[in-house]
Order: structure tokens, then C-alpha cells, then sequence
């Protein structure tokens, strides 16, 4: 019969390791914080968008002829339209801080020199977003309204809400599509994907601008969706280059 060995008095017995739950609970925390706060920024950026709306409106009303161009049908019609320009115009302003709180978010779990390229994605996104809307208001629709208002020699006096609803949502459609490049950035540094696979996956990446196109671009017509892929097909490029960086 063997005998148990006895342990040393020297030796202190190691505790058998027990998973330790706290650090998902911490980050499952934290992200419930950020999201809270992009929430507040959010709802804060609309109170502003409420103040200005009525210049915003000017704004976009301007190629139809500003707001006499426009005939409000329903009687909610007018404040309808109204809050969806400051709920644009909130997300416009509030969208630097809630691109901060997502990368924020992940910062921790970066190395030095990846915290430094974290910094900048937030102004560089700022302005893709900016862009892809400016590049709406300022090259498309003075192409695309005309086209809809006259075509087949037909008047067309647009309404209030279907007018204000396709330029927020082609605006907002637009600045999410410029935001290729920062995606494909995050995609290649986490070893997602790289810049020879988009490189050899250019004609499926051709494809996909083109329904892309086809799905933002009001109109049916070759030019307006040319307007559209040109710029998108040039951020596919520079979406290799940040990949190939990352």
C-alpha cells in the first residue's frame, strides 16, 4: 500500500485557477458608457440642428428655387421635413465625437505607434464624411434635379418631404460611401484583408460601386450614375493604399 506524500511545510499549495469574469464585464461596461454618450451627443447635436434647420433648409432648397420651389400637401408635411434636416444636421455635427468614442473604444488595446494613427482617423474621417456630402450638394444635384424636374417635358413641383427626404438620404448615403478607405484601413490592420487581395478582387470591386451607384444614384440615366462611381472607384484605390500602409 503506497503512502500519501506528504507536502513540505516551505511549500505553499497554488490555488486551482478559476476564470475571472471582471474583464469582459469591464469592457461590455465601457461600451455600454461610449454608446451611452454618442447617444447624448447625438441627442444634443439634434437640439442644435432644431436651431439651424431653417437656414439648412435654405440651403438645400436652393436648386429648386429655394422654399418657394416647394408645395407642402399634408399638413404635418413641413414638420416632417423639418425634423429630418436636424436630425441630418445633428448627426453631421455629433459624428467627430462618435467616431471618437468608437475608436476610443479600441485604443487601450493598441500599441504606441497604432494609438498615433488612431488620433488621426478621427479628423480624416470627419472630413471624408463632410465630403461625400459637399460632393452631393455641389456636383451631383445640380446635375440630377434638373434631369428629374423636366424630364419627358414634364413640370415637376417637388414637395417638402419627398425633396428634403432624397437630399438628406443621398447626402447621408454618400458620406457613409467615403468612409471606404478608413474601412479598409481598419480591415487591413486587423489582418483582414490586404492590399493584394483588393487588388486582385478590382473587378468584383467595379461591380459593387456600379449597384452601389445604381442604388444611391436618383435617376436611371448613365451620367448621373457615372457622376457617382467615378469618385467612389477613386476612393477604392486609395482604399489600397491605406491597406497596403497598414
Amino acid at each position: 500500500m503506497r503512502t500519501p506524500r506528504l507536502r513540505s511545510p516551505g511549500k505553499a499549495v497554488k490555488p486551482r485557477k478559476v476564470d475571472q469574469p471582471r474583464p469582459l464585464l469591464e469592457h461590455l461596461e465601457e461600451l455600454r458608457q461610449r454608446l451611452l454618450r454618442s447617444l447624448v451627443a447625438l441627442g444634443i447635436g439634434t437640439g442644435v440642428g432644431l436651431l439651424i434647420a431653417d437656414r439648412v433648409i435654405d440651403v438645400l432648397a436652393a436648386p429648386v428655387g429655394g422654399r418657394a420651389g416647394l408645395v407642402s400637401v399634408d399638413v404635418t408635411e413641413s414638420i416632417a421635413a423639418y425634423m429630418r434636416v436636424a436630425l441630418l444636421s445633428g448627426f453631421t455635427l455629433s459624428f467627430p465625437y462618435i467616431v471618437y468614442q468608437i475608436l476610443a473604444f479600441i485604443y487601450v488595446g493598441l500599441l504606441p505607434h497604432e494609438r498615433r494613427i488612431v488620433l488621426l482617423l478621427v479628423p480624416l474621417a470627419t472630413m471624408l464624411f463632410v465630403g461625400g456630402a459637399a460632393f452631393t450638394y455641389f456636383v451631383m444635384m445640380p446635375v440630377a434635379i434638373p434631369f428629374l424636374t423636366t424630364f419627358a417635358g414634364i413640370r415637376t413641383q417637388p414637395r417638402p418631404s419627398t425633396y428634403l427626404t432624397f437630399v438628406v438620404s443621398l447626402m447621408f448615403w454618400l458620406g457613409l460611401s467615403f468612409e471606404m478607405p478608413l474601412a479598409a484601413f481598419a480591415l487591413a490592420k486587423a489582418r483582414l484583408i490586404t492590399a493584394r487581395q483588393l487588388l486582385r478582387g478590382w473587378r468584383f470591386a467595379v461591380l459593387a460601386i456600379a449597384v452601389l451607384a445604381a442604388a444611391i444614384t436618383p435617376t436611371v440615366d448613365p451620367v448621373n450614375m457615372s457622376i457617382v462611381m467615378l469618385p467612389l472607384l477613386g476612393l477604392y484605390l486609395l482604399s489600397v493604399l491605406l491597406a497596403a500602409l497598414a
